[in-house]
Formats: C-alpha cells, sequence, structure tokens
C-alpha cells in the first residue's frame, strides 16, 4: 500500500474537502485513457490498491498503470469505549483528497475495450463517480 515515507506532522486537522473542481491534474500526461473523479471524498491507500490490483490482473503483463494520486493525509482514530478526552488518537491511515476532476488512474498499451473493462473494475473499488477520459476527448 503506499504511505509517505515522511510527514510534516504527524497528525493533521481533519479540515473540509472543497466541492469545487480541481485545477491540477485533471488533463492526461501519461497514458492514452484516464479515470477521472466527478465528486469530491477522501479516497484511502486501501482503496487504491484494491484498484490498482483489480486493474493490473485484468491486463495480464500488457500495458502499464500510473497512479495519479498518493494519499498523504494521515487520520487518527481512537479505540472504541473509550471516554470522552484523553487526546487526539493514533494515526489509522492515510488518505488522498481528490476534487471533481482530478485524474485518477491512467492506462496506455491496452485495447480501448480492454482499458475501458478496467476502469469498470476500477470505478467499483472508487468512493467517487468517475467517468473515463479519452486522449482525443
Amino acid at each position: 500500500m503506499l504511505l509517505p515515507k515522511k510527514v510534516k506532522h504527524r497528525k493533521w486537522h481533519v479540515g473540509v474537502i472543497k466541492k469545487t473542481p480541481d485545477h491540477r491534474g485533471t488533463e492526461l500526461t501519461f497514458g492514452s485513457y484516464g479515470l477521472k473523479a466527478t465528486e469530491a471524498a477522501w479516497i484511502t491507500a486501501r482503496q487504491i490498491e484494491a484498484a490498482r490490483r483489480t486493474m493490473t490482473r485484468l491486463m495480464q503483463r500488457g500495458g502499464r498503470v500510473w497512479i495519479r494520486i498518493f494519499p498523504d493525509k494521515p487520520i487518527t482514530s481512537k479505540g472504541s469505549e473509550l471516554p470522552m478526552g484523553k487526546g487526539k488518537g493514533a494515526v489509522d491511515h492515510f488518505v488522498a483528497v481528490v476534487r471533481p476532476g482530478r485524474i485518477l488512474f491512467e492506462l496506455d498499451g491496452l485495447s480501448e475495450k480492454m482499458a475501458l473493462e478496467a476502469f469498470e473494475l476500477a470505478r467499483h473499488k472508487m468512493p467517487v463517480k468517475t467517468k473515463v477520459v479519452t486522449r482525443n476527448d
């Protein structure tokens, strides 16, 4: 799974996900096909890894996958049935903050039918609605 080697601050504020469209990472850079988010959400490192595995399993050594998001935001959690207080919980997992328009994955070296099928499998692993974009769109 993806996780940062080092973070500036161990525990971050929760923050609010902006629903406005993203300005960076909205165009295809590496591959011919891409999976683009159409809503805002946190995507965990586990979800990214699950989507990557399903796509690579379908491709069977053909083509190439690029992951365009990285989970760098630490999310903390406290144990269940703990009383109020006693400080902030320990870091539990990492998430990538995704806004509408962000490219999540890119594929190249596959037929269009195969790429659409791979993205369909990956779409089921994502907590956001997505659409497939191609180089000529």
